[in-house]
C-alpha cells in the first residue's frame, strides 16, 4: 500500500491532535491554516488521498464529517496499532475484542495502516516462523494473493483462523505451516479476508 506524502502525514497528525483537544474534527480553514495550504481545495485533495489510504472517513453531507480509522502517535516514526484480542492458528474459533494499543516504530511496520494486531494461540503456523503466543501485525484488507498469510473469518460458521491464502478451481484453500494440521478448502463465498499478515512479532519466553 502506498504511504502517505509527508504533507498528508501533517495533515493527519493535525486532525488526530486537534480532535483530542477540542472533541471534534478542525474544519476546511483550520486545516489550511495550519498546514500552510493555500485553499479549501488543497485540503480536499489530502484529504481524499488520506481517506483512499483508509486513514480516515468522511460524511461529506457534514461540514466536519471527519472519523478517523488509524491512531496517531506524538512521535512521527512511531505507529500506534491496536491490539485486537486473539486469532487461532490451528482450527477456527472466534476472536475477541480490542486489549490495547502497540506502540510500533516505522522499521517494524514499513508503510502506514490500517493496521491491527491478534495474539495467536496455537501451532498451525510454525514453520512459517509463527508461535504460540506471538503478535501478527496484519494491513486491513477484503483480498488476497496465493501464499499471503492472512486472517480470514470463515462465514458459514462464524469464525477465525490464521493461514496461507490460496485460490484454485473455484476454491479457496486456507492451508497451514504445520503437517499436523489439514488444508482447510471453503467456497470462496464463505471466506471473507480481514488482513495481510506484514510482521510477527515473537514472544519469546524465559
Amino acid at each position: 500500500m502506498d504511504r502517505p506524502s509527508e504533507i498528508q502525514e501533517r495533515l493527519f497528525r493535525f486532525i488526530h491532535t486537534h480532535m483530542s483537544r477540542e472533541q471534534r474534527p478542525p474544519s476546511y480553514d483550520e486545516m489550511r491554516r495550519a498546514i500552510g495550504l493555500k485553499s479549501r481545495s488543497n485540503v480536499r485533495y489530502h484529504l481524499d488521498a488520506l481517506e483512499n489510504l483508509g486513514f480516515l472517513e468522511r460524511d461529506r453531507g457534514t461540514a466536519r464529517g471527519i472519523r478517523l480509522r488509524v491512531e496517531a502517535s506524538a512521535d512521527p516514526e512511531v505507529v500506534s496499532v491496536p491490539l485486537s484480542g486473539y486469532i487461532v492458528a490451528g482450527q477456527p474459533v472466534f476472536t475477541a475484542t480490542v486489549e490495547e494499543a502497540l506502540q510500533l516504530t516505522r522499521d517494524i511496520v514499513p508503510g502506514l495502516g490500517p493496521l491491527f494486531a491478534l495474539r495467536v494461540k496455537g501451532d498451525s503456523m510454525k514453520d512459517a516462523h509463527v508461535s504460540d503466543g506471538d503478535i501478527v501485525v496484519l494491513r486491513r484488507q477484503e483480498t488476497a494473493r496465493n501464499g499471503e498469510m492472512v486472517a480470514v473469518r470463515l462465514t458459514d460458521r462464524d469464525e477465525y483462523t490464521l493461514k496461507h491464502f490460496y485460490r484454485e478451481r473455484g476454491k479457496v484453500r486456507l492451508k497451514p505451516a504445520n503437517p499436523a494440521y489439514p488444508d482447510i478448502l471453503v467456497h470462496p463465498s464463505s471466506v471473507e479476508v480481514q488482513g495481510r499478515v506484514v510482521t510477527v512479532i515473537r514472544q519469546y519466553l524465559s
